[in-house]
């Protein structure tokens, strides 16, 4: 396998598991906005499905279970980010719970907004 400049032991031989590690940690642990957008974009498509149930078919979808559905898929999705931004920076002096809190903390207040006032 080549392996990228500064890895591997100068062309001699094949990579190390180690080597590996330190590749792949470099690439992933700077991407806490892209994986922010994501979420932020998952949740967001979370919310229109749930909207199509609101306004386009209230008979088949009734409002509390859209809510219920919102709800629990809100927390899904936020689990999942949190596991993301912290697997990527394990091992790396990165820290961004600051960002994964606040960014959590906004839809949680989206999703109570979107519970009271939508739909009633």
């Amino acid at each position: 396998m080549t392996l990228p400049k500064g890895f591997g032991s100068g062309g001699a031989g094949g990579a190390s598991s180690s080597d590996v590690e330190r590749m792949i940690g470099k690439r992933v642990e700077n991407m806490t906005g892209m994986i922010t957008i994501s979420y932020i974009a998952a949740w967001l498509a979370t919310f229109g499905g749930t909207a199509a149930g609101y306004f386009y078919y209230p008979w088949a979808y009734p409002t509390p279970s859209g809510h219920f559905a919102f709800i629990v898929l809100t927390i899904i999705e936020a689990i999942g980010y949190l596991f993301c931004v912290k697997v990527m920076q394990e091992g790396s002096n990165k820290n961004s719970n600051g960002i994964v809190a606040g960014v959590i903390a906004a839809t949680a207040i989206g999703t109570l907004f979107i519970v009271i006032f939508v739909g009633h």
